[in-house]
């Protein structure tokens, strides 16, 4: 089993930029695809981002394309959310998420590790 613990969040004003981070335990996720998922407040979760083991392929929600960058460095076990121009639609608990495994894997039903979450908010 893997242990997700998510750090980064904060209150931001529109326009600003946070740096998540997701770093795993109890295993190495060097062969673990990985991927931020997002609910707001009366929503479903969502993806925001995803990527696979080595860090060469990723996707993003094309709300965020742009202005969001997902990476990782397996040798820490962490991976990252660059968020730059944040808006207010942003705002949202952020989830970390990891299954093993090569590919890139798009739904939410498809990851068996979950961070508890980390809090974005983003002011007008």
């Amino acid at each position: 089993q893997v242990q997700l613990i998510e750090s980064g969040g904060g209150l931001v004003q529109a326009g600003g930029s946070l740096r998540l981070s997701c770093t795993a335990s109890g295993r190495t996720v060097s062969n673990y695809a990985m991927g931020w998922f997002r609910q707001a407040p009366g929503k479903e979760r969502e993806l925001v981002a995803i990527i696979d083991w080595r860090g060469g392929r990723t996707l993003y929600a094309d709300s965020v394309k742009g202005r969001f960058t997902i990476s990782r460095d397996n040798a820490k076990n962490t991976l990252y959310l660059q968020m730059d121009s944040l808006e207010p639609e942003d705002t949202a608990i952020y989830h970390c998420a990891a299954r093993s495994g090569v590919g890139l894997y798009y739904y939410i039903q498809q990851y068996d590790n979950w961070g508890q979450g980390t809090q974005v908010t983003v002011s007008s």
